[in-house]
């Protein structure tokens, strides 16, 4: 099997060499590098099967290198920052990044997070007989993990997608946030709390609801949770959590 590959975004030279050498003990394939543009350019070079950014980049701060890594990839993100307030965590995660770590952190948990991803990627691959979702114009292809609206592509991040897939994949059935954790996050369910959840569904809303504030697919179940509803139903709107 080959080594996964990970990316290492960091202009802390001692922090990016602890990195690599934990990484590379672990069985991974590393490569690091010291600004934005320099990842952006790795990235489009051969791109890795997860990023390791940093926020605080100098000139151009991690959140700017997401948000054009966004443009054009989905691959997998872990935001490692110092900066813990949970505002920096909730614009991570409307950039667009698949996880969160805040300095200092151990080890372990970060090898666990990283794995957790590549076990996602990894599983959805092995599908022999690819399943494709499709309703009214929404298409979820989970062998490509490709989603698209009345034909053209929407632009997903990897978390987005095994929400949107999970949810998708049982209709009608409301599933609560804790649930949702546990399911889509799996081993990483630990270190997130409900506002993840909370913020990943209206990310998706906004990819794929003609109107956010009243969903057609993505409906919220008041105190409970959420469901995905496969047919457009003549219902007052639900306002989302």
């Amino acid at each position: 099997m080959a080594r996964a590959r990970i990316l290492v975004v960091d202009d802390d030279l001692a922090v990016s060499r602890l990195l690599e050498r934990v990484l590379s003990e672990e069985g991974y394939d590393v490569e690091s590098v010291g600004d934005g543009e320099s990842a952006l350019a790795a990235i489009a070079g051969k791109p890795p099967d997860v990023v390791l950014l940093d926020i605080m980049l100098g000139t151009v701060d991690g959140f700017d290198v997401l948000a054009e890594l966004r443009r054009s990839s989905d691959v997998p993100v872990i935001m490692l920052t110092a900066r813990g307030q949970e505002s920096d965590r909730i614009l991570g995660l409307r950039v667009g990044a698949d996880d969160y770590l805040v300095k200092p952190f151990s080890n372990g948990e970060l090898v666990a997070r990283i794995q957790s991803l590549l076990r996602r990627a990894r599983v959805s691959a092995r599908q022999e007989v690819p399943p494709h979702l499709e309703f009214e114009g929404l298409g979820i292809d989970l062998s490509s993990r490709e989603v698209s609206i009345d034909g053209e592509l929407v632009a997903m991040t990897a978390k987005e997608f095994d929400l949107l897939a999970f949810l998708a994949a049982s209709p009608r059935q409301v599933f609560s946030r804790e649930q949702l954790l546990n399911q889509v996050w799996a081993s990483s369910a630990a270190w997130q709390d409900a506002a993840t959840v909370t913020e990943h569904i209206r990310r998706v809303r906004r990819k794929i609801e003609s109107d956010p504030d009243a969903p057609r697919w993505l409906r919220t179940v008041r105190g409970v949770g959420y469901r995905f509803e496969p047919e457009h139903a003549a219902v007052p709107p639900i306002e989302p959590a």
